[in-house]
């Protein structure tokens, strides 16, 4: 997908403020047994095709509205990924205005979990197919 050059500043603005975790940092969190939220901040259409078989949804359309009613604690942990790593380097940055703060974006997102051959599901199909 092509992105305009204002949305890449914004997103680039945005990076200054935000910790990235990559992949495999991703993995090795979920794998710890500590207490990790993965959420999938995609719109509905892309969470119904696919998504990290970890993960939790909440589009970034809702996130700001809905955040405090799936995740109260501020201090939890939040690793948020979308298509390509952009809209959750946005996300995690108002969720960091809203006083989150251990947030993180997942780079590359679901390409790059996709990529890395990582557990998914598709939920009308009910199966894990990676």
């Amino acid at each position: 997908m092509r992105h305009s050059q204002r949305f890449l500043a914004l997103v680039e603005e945005a990076k200054g403020h935000v910790r990235e975790v990559t992949v495999e940092e991703t993995r090795s969190r979920l794998a710890s047994g500590d207490p990790v939220t993965l959420l999938d901040i995609r719109e509905d259409h892309e969470w119904d095709a696919g998504h990290a078989a970890a993960a939790q949804h909440l589009g970034k359309g809702v996130i700001e509205r809905d955040i405090e009613e799936a995740i109260p604690e501020p201090e939890a942990e939040i690793i948020l990924y979308c298509g390509g790593g952009y809209r959750s380097i946005l996300a995690a940055a108002a969720l960091q205005k809203m006083g989150y703060t251990c947030v993180y974006s997942m780079a590359g997102g679901w390409r790059a979990w996709n990529e890395a051959g990582l557990p998914t599901e598709v939920p009308s199909g009910g199966g894990e197919t990676g």
